[in-house]
């Protein structure tokens, strides 16, 4: 029954909102900062709706760590409502690098782009610079951007192999990297039993310190970016 709600409120966003996608392009032309808070407000109300009706109580903690300027969010990634949670609980506008293939979903995808996310096609290097590029153009700007390094969701407790290609953007745009876990996301759909009725999922949403990548030296640099999953993974730990 979830599901289908859930279903329902996705196609009333996608058709329903189309005089409102027209209007924020209009707008971005102009003042993107304005459209892009547009754009983060009306997807918003639906996310808060899809979390209250997985019966999703998220914690949010850290949100003190996190800079006025435009920051690159780096976090774990184990369910579909990780970009749900994130979104949320950092409250400004800010865009995913999402994978290439979304593109093929149409309105969805037409609605990611009014956000500010950049599609990434992982199995070409030229294009995967090009995307990096655009997403440090978008920093800059002041238009916060969220990154997954594992590429995919995990499967496993463990995570995934970090990538550490999109930290570049932080790079190019000298912006700070906030990082950040999350916890139990997985309880609201992937690890969710097959049987049985919905219960309440605590789901915990920590940020930590940010990074400020441009100012150690190389090898300082690179030897925080291999720390970085340890420092998220000490932040489920704790959850």
């Amino acid at each position: 029954m979830r599901t289908i709600v859930l279903l329902t409120l996705l196609l009333i966003g996608l058709f329903f909102g189309l005089p409102y996608h027209f209007y924020m392009k209009k707008v971005k032309k102009t003042d993107p900062a304005k459209a892009w808070e547009m754009g983060r407000k009306y997807v918003s109300g639906y996310f808060r709706k899809g979390l209250f009706v997985c019966r999703a109580k998220v914690n949010v903690l850290g949100k003190e760590n996190i800079p006025e300027e435009a920051c690159l969010f780096v976090g774990n990634h184990r369910s579909y409502f990780d970009i749900l949670i994130s979104h949320e609980a950092i409250g400004k506008p800010a865009g995913f690098v999402a994978k290439k293939e979304m593109l093929k979903i149409g309105l969805l995808a037409t609605y990611m782009k009014d956000i500010g996310c950049l599609f990434l096609d992982r199995n070409d290097i030229k294009q995967g610079l090009e995307t990096m590029k655009q997403g440090a153009e978008l920093l800059k700007q002041g238009h916060n951007m969220i990154l997954f390094p594992e590429g995919t969701r995990s499967q496993k407790p463990e995570m995934l192999p970090f990538k550490e290609g999109g930290y570049k953007m932080a790079e190019k745009a000298k912006c700070p990297i906030v990082p950040f876990a999350i916890t139990n996301s997985d309880l609201l759909l992937e690890s969710r039993p097959k049987k049985g009725r919905f219960k309440k999922v605590y789901v915990t949403i920590e940020f930590g310190k940010p990074i400020y990548p441009t100012q150690m030296a190389p090898k300082e640099r690179k030897a925080m970016y291999a720390q970085i999953p340890d420092i998220i993974q000490e932040m489920r730990d704790n959850h």
